[in-house]
């Protein structure tokens, strides 16, 4: 079975945290999983980013969305949209469009955000607009979830999400944890159903 694509942009650190965490909910579910980030962009035109990230997940290639056979993307907020390197990432996929690659995979977002309100459900929403057009099929987190309903934090039925805080400095908290690890296992499970 190909693997299960886990892609994030993780700024300081926590939307990476969370990407960790799906990709454990995808090996608990039997699946593999391959973790892959994007790298920053600049305004200005001469900053490029090393061609091997310094630490961390390898910068995802075409190639891995073309090898998986699921996927989970995620990205921290910004004004209530994923961020600008996870969108330009995207913005190269029209190649796979045309040929419909992603066309029924099943795929997951997630997302990090530093106010409570800052956008978490319109962020999720927005990373699911590429996916989509790619014919995506496309799995949230259900109310039996019983951290949905008492979390104090993040979560949506949406996807994963998180509150980082203004500094970016809360940890993940258990109901966070508890919900990434769900959709890592959602996402596996519903892959793992599609490939019998």
């Amino acid at each position: 079975m190909s693997e299960i694509l886990v892609l994030y942009y993780s700024h300081h650190g926590a939307t990476r945290e969370m990407a960790q965490l799906i990709t454990r909910g995808i090996e608990q579910a039997g699946a593999a999983a391959r973790l892959r980030t994007v790298p920053r962009i600049s305004t200005v035109c001469e900053t490029t980013e090393p061609a091997v990230p310094d630490a961390g997940a390898p910068y995802a290639e075409l190639r891995d969305l073309e090898e998986c056979a699921g996927l989970a993307l995620g990205s921290p907020t910004r004004f209530g949209n994923m961020a600008a390197p996870m969108k330009y990432f995207w913005d190269s996929t029209s190649g796979l469009w045309l040929k419909g690659t992603l066309a029924g995979k099943p795929a997951a977002v997630f997302t990090s955000t530093a106010s409570l309100h800052g956008g978490q459900e319109t962020t999720l929403i927005s990373m699911m607009l590429p996916l989509l057009h790619h014919g995506m099929l496309i799995v949230g987190l259900p109310y039996s979830a019983p951290e949905l309903l008492t979390t104090k934090t993040g979560g949506t039925p949406y996807g994963a999400s998180h509150h980082a805080g203004a500094a970016s400095d809360l940890p993940v908290s258990a109901d966070e944890k508890k919900l990434c690890l769900l959709l890592g296992r959602r996402l596996a499970e519903t892959v793992l159903q599609l490939s019998k």
